[in-house]
């Protein structure tokens, strides 16, 4: 055959296997028919270069366990009996020069047996080795090969690297950009979790199958189908994602979720999107996967390892070196209920860093004895809430509990919900991840290592009778998630069910029960009200029992809104719900809201005399500010103002002044200049083009018509060590933009994310009045690059003036709140139209 007639026969027969796949999916014969029929494409390749008969072509890699996905690149070794001379690279370079010209994209190596056991002090090395299969060639130079692999091999100390790198690489991939868009291959629970068990197998004479591990009695054949069937779907969807895109990714992205959903039949539900289906049975899987390589690793430890240190711990447990054991493998079926006392235990011998494998595997058979009657043992009642009790330890066990589909089974309304996505652009963990997130948060609040990262939190909960509550709360806030309806009030019908159930008082009762269903009060009156209208504080404050329902409801959002990612969390928002909490406790202990007007001059007086500013210096200032200016803005924010403008109240040129924001995070940007039509938008676009964020904005117009506006800002790439470079720089370029009269051309929006485009929501546009009459706009839609500078410019297209604004950016989703005014807000013709135009616009 021609090197031509080789190139067409590989395509046809790629071609007729995928056909044949798509008709007849059945992952593992796919995976050896393609490295089969790469095998045969090689050797003709072989003969055709006439290599020399003493030389060996071995497969090595996933290619040599001949497992070869769709796109997957093909390992391979030219095994040599001596170093080449001249003459002999160029011929291996015009043979890895034909492979490619096949269609073959190869990744290779040239080397002896020596060079072999020389690079083989690398793990990564010697695993492909181990795995190295003969292709073609000298079969007898490979098995040297082989054979002084395997005398040089430490099974110890191979066991012990592979682990190592598993940890690393599970490091590596427990990110948040991988939650939501994981890789098939590497991330954790995925097929190379499974592909590291069978390398150690390998290495220490085990075997290299499941049933060969079934055989030597390290896993039972129960468990050897179980495995088969998990990585049975993970070698599906790669294979499919392969084809899907057309190249080596195994990073199962948005855009193709939903396909391969309807390749494998899944379709949508009432409540959920048939992609939100298929990744739930993934992230089952993965789960099951974690769960089974662990037991695994530490049975094949045992075995490796057969020396362990034991000492008693009680009548149904000991300790096995750093591990918990049961001293009867049949304790669970015959005690039931030792299935909780074993993480209790194990919350209190910190010592401990898990379980035996012996003990871990009969916990994943006893799981199935968890039903009704187990749920309804008072026992078993006062074991799960003892769990809760212990002064550390409870988020490994909640999570112990979750890996081994234990805690799903004992609260069957939290195994619902295990794996579930949630597709609301800032959750980037599944809900039943999320919320064990929130518990986790909850518990380092108690923790001083974390003090200086939540010092009003730590100072809380360290005062809070009975935590537990907390995490109670905790672990139902959002457990109704995907049941449609209010989660929060189907949440508290499951919350009130559990509490009753396991004997809780009923105070304590009543507080797990009001802040599942009033767990986004707090955070929804901080990030979209004023909170310096003394109206918003009175009426969020009217739904607090006492300081202890506030102290819990601040510490629950907290916990909660940084269990959603990590991105959606920041100073401006931890600055937000202190500021609420502050405003209600003083509230609820004197029935005061905030400073009057005459409070805060006052205290703003003060301040600027320690700047030695005499009253005198900015009389004429303070006389173009009315009281809702004073309302409106913190005593230290006027000083900073007054400071700033006391010799500038009519002045021509614009004024444009920076300051490192007292939160810690971000800058604080005035603006004073005689007011003109599109300013608030040109201000926007000005920010956008900077990449910059506005957080919040407070809009003022003085007695002799100048804006005075004031704004947080922070840089969108979350780059905190730039703000001082960039401050002369925003003084500047913007007064400047400001003397521009040219009219304002309507702002363009940016690119919406790659999870927007699949994600996409559809603009949610309100205008409604509130108790003082004031009209509020309020904006939820998917967030990109120039978003509110559109909205501000559509604005004053309709005369619209804006009072003040806040920009609350939760991941890929925008949740505006602005208070607005203008004559066109009081006919209703005019309101149908803005509200059309900006669904419109920002659809």
């Amino acid at each position: 055959m021609s090197i031509a007639e080789i190139r067409d026969s590989l395509r046809s027969e790629r071609r007729a296997l995928q056909e044949n796949y798509i008709e007849r999916p059945n992952p593992a014969r796919y995976l050896r028919a393609h490295a089969k029929i790469v095998d045969e494409h090689l050797r003709h390749i072989w003969q055709l270069l006439e290599i020399p008969a003493d030389l060996a072509l071995v497969a090595v890699g996933g290619y040599g366990r001949a497992e070869l996905y769709p796109k997957s690149d093909i390992d391979l070794l030219i095994l040599l009996p001596q170093q080449p001379d001249e003459s002999l690279q160029q011929r291996l370079q015009d043979l890895v020069g034909k492979l490619w010209d096949i269609g073959l994209e190869v990744g290779h190596s040239v080397r002896t047996v020596g060079d072999c056991m020389s690079e083989s002090s690398d793990v990564t090395v010697q695993t492909n080795l181990l795995e190295a299969r003969h292709i073609t060639g000298n079969q007898s130079l490979f098995m040297e090969m082989r054979e002084t692999l395997s005398a040089h091999l430490s099974r110890r100390a191979f066991y012990l690297a592979k682990v190592q790198e598993q940890e690393q690489r599970h490091t590596r991939f427990v990110d948040t950009d991988y939650n939501l868009e994981p890789n098939l291959k590497e991330s954790p629970g995925g097929l190379r979790d499974l592909q590291s068990v069978l390398w150690i197998s390998r290495a220490c004479g085990f075997g290299h199958t499941w049933q060969a591990l079934a055989e030597a009695d390290l896993i039972t054949g129960t468990e050897a189908r179980q495995i088969t069937h998990h990585e049975h779907l993970l070698q599906d969807l790669r294979i499919r994602l392969h084809y899907l895109s057309g190249r080596h990714d195994d990073r199962l992205v948005f855009e193709y979720q939903t396909a391969l959903a309807q390749q494998l039949g899944i379709t949508a539900s009432a409540q959920r999107r048939a992609s939100e289906h298929l990744m739930q049975r993934y992230y089952r899987t993965k789960r099951a996967v974690l769960q089974l390589n662990a037991v695994l690793l530490q049975t094949m430890r045992t075995r490796i390892f057969p020396t362990a240190e034991t000492y008693p711990l009680n009548e149904h447990f000991i300790a096995r070196d750093d591990k918990l054991e049961a001293r009867d493998e049949a304790l669970f079926e015959n005690e039931p209920s030792a299935i909780l006392e074993s993480f209790l235990v194990l919350e209190q011998h910190p010592r401990l860093t898990g379980f035996s494998a012996q003990t871990l595997r009969a916990l994943w058979r006893a799981r199935k004895l968890i039903g009704s009657a187990f749920r309804k043992d008072p026992h078993n009642r006062r074991l799960f809430i003892d769990l809760f009790r212990q002064p550390q330890g409870l988020t490994h066990a909640l999570r112990r509990m979750n890996h081994l589909d234990i805690l799903g089974r004992y609260l069957p309304p939290f195994g619902r919900i295990v794996g579930q996505m949630q597709h609301d652009l800032f959750h980037v963990y599944t809900v039943d991840e999320h919320i064990l997130m929130v518990v986790r948060n909850l518990r380092r609040f108690t923790l001083p290592i974390y003090e200086h990262e939540y010092p009003l939190c730590s100072k809380l909960i360290h005062d809070f009778a009975r935590p537990e509550v907390l995490y109670i709360a905790g672990m139902f806030h959002d457990i109704a998630k995907g049941r449609g309806g209010d989660h929060a009030q189907l949440g508290r019908v499951d919350a009130t069910r559990f509490c009753k159930q396991h004997g809780l008082m009923r105070e304590d009762t009543d507080l797990v029960v009001w802040l599942v269903e009033h767990h986004l009060t707090m955070s929804a009156t901080a990030q979209k009200q004023d909170l310096s209208d003394q109206d918003v504080i009175a009426a969020f404050t009217a739904k607090i029992r006492n300081e202890r329902y506030l102290s819990a409801l601040y510490l629950l959002t907290v916990a909660d809104i940084r269990g959603t990612s990590a991105k959606v969390w920041n100073a401006w928002k931890a600055q937000l719900l202190e500021d609420l909490y502050n405003a209600a406790r003083r509230f609820l202990t004197s029935g005061k809201v905030a400073d009057q007007v005459g409070e805060i001059r006052q205290r703003t007086t003060e301040t600027l005399t320690l700047y030695a500013i005499h009253p005198d210096v900015y009389e004429l200032l303070w006389a173009q500010f009315d009281a809702d200016y004073f309302l409106r803005h913190e005593p230290h924010e006027i000083a900073w103002h007054t400071r700033m403008l006391a010799h500038r109240v009519n002045s021509v040129e614009p004024v444009v002044k920076t300051r490192l924001s007292r939160i810690g995070e971000g800058l604080q940007v005035l603006v004073y200049t005689q007011d003109k039509p599109y300013l608030f938008a040109r201000i926007c676009s000005f920010f956008a083009h900077m990449s910059y964020n506005i957080m919040e904005a407070k809009v003022h117009t003085t007695q002799h018509g100048y804006a005075l506006d004031s704004f947080l800002v922070m840089d969108a790439n979350n780059d905190k060590t730039v703000y001082r470079d960039v401050m002369n720089y925003i003084e500047y370029e913007l007064a400047h933009l400001l003397t521009d009269d040219t009219p304002l051309a309507a702002p363009n929006v940016g690119r919406v994310s790659r999870q927007l485009k699949h994600f996409p929501i559809a603009p949610q546009v309100s205008i409604a009045r509130d108790e003082k009459g004031q009209h509020i706009l309020s904006v939820v839609a998917g967030d990109r690059p120039g978003l509110l500078a559109r909205i501000a410019y559509l604005l004053a297209k309709h005369d619209i003036e804006l009072r003040s604004a806040k920009i609350n950016t939760l991941g890929s989703r925008a949740e505006d709140t602005f208070w607005i005014s203008g004559e066109a807000l009081e006919r209703d013709g005019e309101v149908k139209d803005l509200i059309e135009t900006l669904q419109q616009q920002l659809a």
